[in-house]
């Protein structure tokens, strides 16, 4: 992870975004809403930029935030994004009519574990970006996996959950808890017998993983 003055500095770099991006970045924060660190969405945007799909799958829509940057900067794309949150699912829905990307952008609304059926008819997909529940992370690359296409990628956002997966000693049980699943993902995400995947210590850390 980089240290906070680097950090501050990327961050200064990168240009502003719209007023709606500002605005939802702002009610995220006020409204303790996760959604991607602005270095780890411009990392993720540039990969998206060099790979180039077709059609995407997002697990975890919270607001939209994401799905609407990847929309912008792949406006051919098709993005496919799922949320069980109702009151997310409802803000986000606002965000993406009012961005006039109802034809890009399809969002689902249930739990990631259970509306595989559904997303079958949507697939397959050239990219999956995994952004929900941290402490199912493995159950949903091995539900969707099963929908990428031959050549697609699959990201991963938090695997490094704010630096705190190299800690020992963590006093908060449930955070503790949490940390263990994430590291135990990790192990299992880089030792898949299918896919090659590099880690990436940007924003709160993207894995990158490819089949073989």
């Amino acid at each position: 992870m980089i240290n906070e003055e680097l950090q501050l500095y990327i961050e200064n770099k990168i240009p502003n975004r719209t007023t709606l991006f500002a605005e939802m970045e702002k009610y995220a924060e006020e409204q303790d809403v996760p959604i991607m660190e602005l270095i780890g969405i411009e990392a993720l945007l540039q990969i998206l930029r060099i790979h180039r799909p077709k059609n995407i799958l997002e697990v975890g829509t919270a607001i939209g935030y994401s799905a609407l940057r990847m929309s912008f900067t792949l406006p051919d794309t098709k993005i496919i994004t799922i949320e069980r949150d109702e009151e997310r699912a409802s803000r986000a829905e606002q965000y993406i009519e009012r961005a006039s990307k109802q034809n890009q952008i399809h969002l689902i609304r249930g739990d990631a574990l259970e509306v595989e059926d559904t997303i079958k008819n949507f697939g397959p997909f050239d990219a999956i970006f995994i952004d929900a529940a941290k402490g199912q992370y493995q159950k949903f690359f091995e539900i969707y996996s099963r929908q990428l296409s031959e050549n697609g990628i699959i990201l991963t956002d938090n695997i490094l959950f704010k630096g705190l997966v190299c800690h020992e000693h963590i006093e908060n049980k449930r955070i503790r808890s949490l940390v263990k699943k994430i590291d135990q993902f990790n192990d299992w995400l880089m030792n898949h017998p299918d896919y090659d995947t590099a880690i990436f210590p940007v924003g709160d850390g993207i894995a990158i993983s490819k089949k073989r």
